[in-house]
């Protein structure tokens, strides 16, 4: 009886023991699971399901997974294509993004480089430090390129040119010295550029017969006629021809419309300006005679002035020496007390 009673207690307290654990692993499981942040709504529109601390953990369809590194840590981003340095790999289950070699800048497979990193060139996808023999090294593309034609400056193989060499002109992959007939040299492109000749249209109908804008009133007269050009020509293409043209008509003399009156107002006008020109020419030439008549009365009248002034100086110089002489006195005397009449007499003698 009491074995029975020891049992039953026993099986009691492991049934209580059971349900606790339970419990207590049900708990942990849901602690994890909210600190994972394990989530299928994720924000990010390539996630299918997504951590708030590792970021994607998987992709939808058509989308690469790639891990970038933040710190320590790495979070997951779903990409539609895969950064450079990195090429993408598709599988049922997951698409990863991988890293290319180290010499690769960027790659299309694990073997197959798109462009070489510094101080490597490409070939047939691979990135080599020296290039095969027959090519050489093309330091902008970081590729190795066949070796160019003498006249080349660059090329795309040993028989095309992308550019020539100064002097040279590029056409069709060749350079040339002399442009090939309709062709011409182009300085700016450094190309033979096809030949543009001058082209025209049309002649147009002959005006009417006309002579210095009027049509009555006369026999023989000119008429006219145009064209336009249609494409003008290139530096060394054909000039474009005369695109006028005038010859002589006759037609029969008829009247103007409005007759003699509109020809007596008009020889009127004529006249009235010929007059009005006449008079101011004569008025021109009277003022003009008038100002030399002016000049020349003021120039004669102070010549006749300055002649009579000398005349009386020299008048009273001649009496003054005629009184010195009759007094006796030495040239000396006659030197120390002349004065501005005997200087200007002397002069004058």
């Amino acid at each position: 009886m009491q074995l029975h009673l020891i049992s039953f207690v026993l099986i009691i307290l492991h049934c209580m023991d059971y349900t606790g654990c339970q419990q207590h692993s049900s708990s942990r499981h849901w602690q994890h699971k909210q600190i994972s942040g394990v989530s299928s709504g994720c924000q990010q529109g390539g996630c299918l399901t997504c951590s708030d601390y590792n970021g994607c953990l998987s992709c939808k369809p058509r989308f690469f997974m790639h891990l970038e590194r933040i710190g320590m840590k790495q979070i997951g981003v779903c990409v539609t294509s895969c950064p450079p340095g990195f090429y993408g790999t598709r599988f049922p289950e997951r698409s990863p993004c991988t890293k290319c070699r180290s010499e690769c800048d960027s790659c299309f497979a694990k073997n197959f480089c798109t462009r070489c990193r510094a101080g490597f060139y490409l070939h047939l996808g691979k990135c080599q430090e020296t290039c095969p023999e027959g090519l050489v090294r093309n330091e902008a593309q970081r590729e190795c390129a066949p070796k160019c034609p003498a006249d080349c400056e660059s090329c795309v193989n040993s028989e095309t040119c992308t550019r020539c060499r100064q002097g040279l002109y590029l056409l069709s992959g060749r350079c040339h010295h002399v442009c090939p007939d309709d062709f011409e040299p182009s300085d700016k492109l450094m190309e033979c550029t096809p030949q543009v000749h001058c082209e025209v249209g049309e002649w147009s109908e002959w005006s009417p017969c006309s002579r210095s804008g009027r049509t009555c009133r006369f026999k023989r007269g000119q008429e006219t006629r145009t064209r336009q050009v249609l494409r003008y020509p290139s530096p060394f293409g054909n000039p474009c021809p005369e695109i006028s043209e005038i010859k002589e008509c006759l037609v029969k003399r008829r009247k103007c419309p409005g007759g003699r009156r509109n020809e007596r107002k008009e020889q009127r006008i004529r006249n009235r300006k010929d007059k009005e020109t006449q008079n101011g020419r004569r008025g021109e030439e009277e003022g003009k005679g008038a100002r030399e008549g002016h000049s020349l009365h003021a120039f004669t009248s102070a010549t006749e002035m300055m002649q009579e002034t000398l005349l009386r100086l020299l008048f009273l110089g001649l009496n003054r020496r005629r009184k010195k002489k009759k007094a006796g006195e030495t040239s000396t005397n006659v030197w120390r007390q002349r004065d501005k009449g005997d200087i200007l007499v002397e002069l004058l003698i």
